[in-house]
């Protein structure tokens, strides 16, 4: 099964994006800060990270950094409500053995599922 590691400051958020997974054959984890999802990611080994960019403390773009050298088969896809920092996101992406997807806030769900199986496949 297709393991799934999302993570949000915002619960309900990561709550709902948490069901809407499990709903659709994953097998998902919600946890609300980037610090908890490094810890959660070494024990749950996702083979994908769903993640916030800003959120207090460390931010999505270090844990992606971090989730993506300590397990490189992980694939990242991070998003945003500023659409202002796509480009700068797209660019670091571009550092990483597997670049990060980057998708902007409000997500559809539909659109969310899309892209998850697209990095999946």
């Amino acid at each position: 099964m297709r393991r799934i590691l999302v993570v949000d400051d915002e619960h309900l958020v990561a709550d709902t994006l948490r069901i809407i997974f499990r709903e659709n054959g994953f097998d998902a984890r919600a946890v609300y800060s980037a610090e908890d999802g490094l810890t959660a990611a070494r024990d749950f080994h996702p083979n994908l990270l769903l993640c916030d960019v800003n959120m207090p403390g460390e931010d999505g773009v270090s844990l992606a950094s971090r989730l993506s050298e300590e397990q490189p088969g992980c694939r990242i896809l991070l998003f945003t409500g500023y659409y202002s920092l796509m480009k700068s996101l797209l660019d670091r992406s571009r550092t990483q053995a597997h670049p990060w997807s980057v998708l902007t806030k409000p997500l559809h769900p539909t659109e969310l599922l899309r892209e998850a199986n697209a990095l999946l496949a």
